[in-house]
């Protein structure tokens, strides 16, 4: 699912980049999709490979971004705690999804 990004600028944003040999695949999809849902920002997010943004709280929009060993994911968030969103979701990528 392709989240169309609003025309204001984001409350937070920040960025990680993706250090699994196998990219983002499921599981790391699903734990990222599991901590973003635990917040009531409106979060995104996008690989710096193919530009759309997706629903963060969505797995089948995570996985959808196919995102490879060494690239960089985006994140943008909206709402009340946006910026403890991002910064938790990019701790997470940094800590390589806690494998």
């Amino acid at each position: 699912m392709t989240v169309e990004a609003p025309k204001i600028a984001p409350e937070a944003t920040g960025e990680a980049v993706v250090r699994d040999p196998t990219g983002l695949h499921a599981r790391p999809a699903v734990k990222l999709t599991k901590l973003a849902k635990r917040f009531e920002a409106a979060v995104r997010v996008r690989s710096a490979a193919n530009g759309a943004w997706v629903n963060a709280k969505s797995p089948t929009g995570m996985m959808k971004l196919k995102a490879r060993h060494g690239e960089t994911l985006a994140f943008a968030a909206d709402g009340a705690d946006a910026a403890e969103a991002v910064a938790a979701l990019v701790a997470l990528v940094e800590r390589d999804f806690n494998e």
